[in-house]
């Protein structure tokens, strides 16, 4: 802004919005001074660069509302994560597929890990084919971000939300 402003000339923008065309730069601040306002580069790859005649503090001050707006109005994706066994029973697999239904309904991922422990080692397919079966009643809903995979004693699968 001001003297900081190190082209030769600039386009100018009027306090009031009103483009004046390429002026000398030091021409462009004294027009700034004498309405009492800051010349502020808006543009500075433009070429020559854009300068607006306005009030630097009030300008600072709108572009951080935006921010602050832009924030608040972004979603945040949380991960909600689901913890089986293998030998899941009927009514408790119930139960944690509601759960990842409505995880995946407000937006969030699901994190499905099923641990496995002792002999259930043995019996891998088990554990995969529940998950594959979690995966194909929650088709509409979801989409495999990770598909099951073996991380030591435990097999994780992430699903995330279908868009649109």
């Amino acid at each position: 802004m001001n003297e900081q402003i190190t082209a030769k000339e600039v386009r100018l923008v009027d306090h009031n919005g009103e483009m004046k065309g390429v002026v000398p730069t030091a021409e462009a601040i004294r027009m700034a001074d004498q309405v009492g306002l800051d010349l502020v580069e808006v543009s500075p790859n433009a070429e020559p660069p854009v300068c607006k005649i306005l009030d630097h503090s009030k300008y600072r001050y709108e572009l951080q509302k935006k921010a602050a707006e832009a924030r608040k109005k972004q979603k945040v994706v949380e991960v909600k994560e689901l913890k089986i066994r293998p030998g899941i029973e009927d009514h408790d697999y119930n139960v944690k597929m509601k759960a990842a239904r409505r995880f995946l309904e407000e937006g969030n991922k699901v994190k499905v890990t099923m641990r496995f422990r002792g002999r259930e080692m043995a019996h891998q397919q088990i554990g995969l084919d529940l998950l594959k079966r979690m995966q194909a009643e929650l088709a509409g809903l979801a989409k495999t971000e990770l598909s099951p995979r073996f991380e030591g004693r435990q097999v994780i699968m992430v699903l995330g939300p279908e868009k649109g």
